[in-house]
Order: structure tokens, then C-alpha cells, then sequence
């Protein structure tokens, strides 16, 4: 693997760059020494990698090295990030970026021309069960992001470019609503009567194994969701709730609307 897309230069190495890192290293699908990391203000995962090998915030010189760019800056830096890196780069190197929101037309323009894909994956890659949503249009930048990301978890393709803002909203934003159910679970249990401690563990231990039984399933979420819904009983008074006119369903409904709205105006902004 490491020979079809490595070196990688990564440039971001914050939660999602460092995600993306720290589950390369994990699965052995790049060594460290495949790695090229430039962020200013490196973290945990960025240091931990250096000790194992990877060139942190090495010289220009060595760019041209790189064989693939992960674009992992946030919107309103990619443009400054093209300008410092692109003069450095082969010619033939592929950018795969995670920025969200900016096409990526504009991203090959700023690099030169080079082939572009975009990806949006999410933080469980760190363990190797992210999930990763990918356009190119272009076959080859495409290859090398399914070589960065099918050691990280699943892959999803995309038909369309502009289906990124639905995928960054439904899936490389989930994991956020995922841990605000769980506060909120935790919360709720708190307030019937359980003490903190117990509360986040009972919420924190029953939504992980929900989701990991889910997970090895071949059922649909609403047939799982049946099968513990006796009746009568007391899960259906709580789904009663839930799945109200005001409740779950119409709820993150206007939750994705409003992330999806985000990253088109994050895309306009950084483009402008």
C-alpha cells in the first residue's frame, strides 16, 4: 500500500489530520517513515508519529519527495497552504483533500494543475472504523484516495461532487451528534434520578454496544429498533417522544439542513 501513494505529505495535523495519521500507523499501512507532516502547532499524534519515524515540518526541499498531499487545513487557509507548497511539489503528485466545502477545481488551479480528489472522512479512522466519503473525477486521484483511506474503515463513493456537503453533514459531522445524544442520554438519566457517574456510564456503555451490534448486523436500524420496542412497554413511551412531530426525525433533519448550508457557505467563502 505504502508504495501506491506514499510519501504522503500531510499538511494539518489536527483532529481529523491527526485521526487520519494515527490510523495509518495502527493498521501498518504506511510506515512512519512514509510521512511528511507540516503543521505549526503540532499535537499528541503529530509528536508521537515523529518519534516513530515521521519527518515533522521538514524543509521545502524535501517536498518534492511527496507523492501525495493531504490537504487536512481548514477552509480559510487552503489558498495560503497552496502558495508556500505548491512550487515544492513533483509534478505528478496527487492532492487528496478533506477540506470542507471547497471544490476542487479551485484546489487543482492552486496547485497547478495537479489531479485533485476530495474526501470527508470521520475520526473513528484512528481505530480503523472510520468511514470515508470520496469523488474524483479524475480515475487516478481517486485510486490513491481509496489507498489512503480503505486501511482507515469503510468507503463510500460519490457520484457527484456536490454530494459532499449531504456526506460532510450526514456522516463527517455524526460522530459530534453521536456524543451530544450521549451527554444528552446522560443528562436525562441524571435527572431521573441516577448520580452523574453511573448516568455516563450507563449511557456511554449502552450506546457503544447498540452501535457495535448494529455494526455486525444485517438488520436495518428500524428492525433493531423494533426488536427492543415491546408493546405497551416503556421503550415505546420514550420513542413516542421521539419520534414526535417535534422530536428525533424532524430534529436532525434541520440539523443536517443547517450543516449542509455551512459547508456551502464555508466552500463560497474560501473560494471567493
Amino acid at each position: 500500500m505504502s508504495g501506491s501513494a506514499g510519501p504522503i505529505l500531510i499538511v494539518g495535523a489536527g483532529a481529523m489530520g491527526g485521526a487520519l495519521i494515527a490510523g495509518w500507523l495502527e493498521s501498518g499501512a504506511f510506515p512512519a517513515s512514509d510521512l511528511m507532516i507540516r503543521d505549526p502547532a503540532p499535537g499528541a499524534r503529530a509528536l508521537a508519529s515523529q518519534a516513530a519515524g515521521a519527518r515533522l515540518n521538514p524543509p521545502d526541499a524535501m517536498l518534492s519527495m511527496a507523492r501525495t498531499l493531504l490537504l487536512a487545513v481548514k477552509p480559510a487557509r487552503w489558498r495560503e497552504v497552496a502558495v508556500a507548497v505548491a512550487p515544492h511539489l513533483a509534478p505528478d503528485a496527487v492532492v487528496v483533500s478533506i477540506v470542507a466545502g471547497v471544490p476542487a477545481d479551485p484546489i487543482s488551479k492552486a496547485f497547478g494543475g495537479r489531479r485533485v480528489a476530495r474526501a470527508m472522512p470521520t475520526t473513528a479512522a484512528a481505530i480503523g472504523k472510520g468511514t470515508a466519503s470520496l469523488y474524483a473525477s479524475d480515475a487516478e486521484a481517486l485510486r490513491r484516495a481509496h489507498c489512503l483511506f480503505e486501511p482507515l474503515g469503510d468507503i463510500v463513493e460519490l457520484a457527484a461532487e456536490d454530494q459532499l456537503h449531504a456526506a460532510t453533514a450526514a456522516s463527517g459531522s455524526a460522530p459530534a451528534y453521536f456524543y451530544a445524544f450521549a451527554e444528552a442520554l446522560a443528562d436525562a438519566g441524571v435527572a431521573a434520578g441516577l448520580g452523574r457517574p453511573l448516568a455516563e456510564q450507563l449511557a456511554r456503555s449502552t450506546l457503544t454496544g447498540a452501535a457495535a451490534l448494529m455494526g455486525r448486523s444485517d438488520e436495518s436500524p428500524a428492525k433493531l429498533r423494533a426488536a427492543v420496542t415491546s408493546p405497551g412497554g416503556t421503550t415505546q413511551a420514550a420513542l413516542e417522544v421521539l419520534n414526535g412531530e417535534r422530536g428525533l426525525g424532524p430534529l436532525l433533519a434541520r440539523a443536517v439542513a443547517a450543516a449542509v448550508a455551512r459547508s456551502r457557505e464555508l466552500g463560497a467563502q474560501a473560494t471567493q
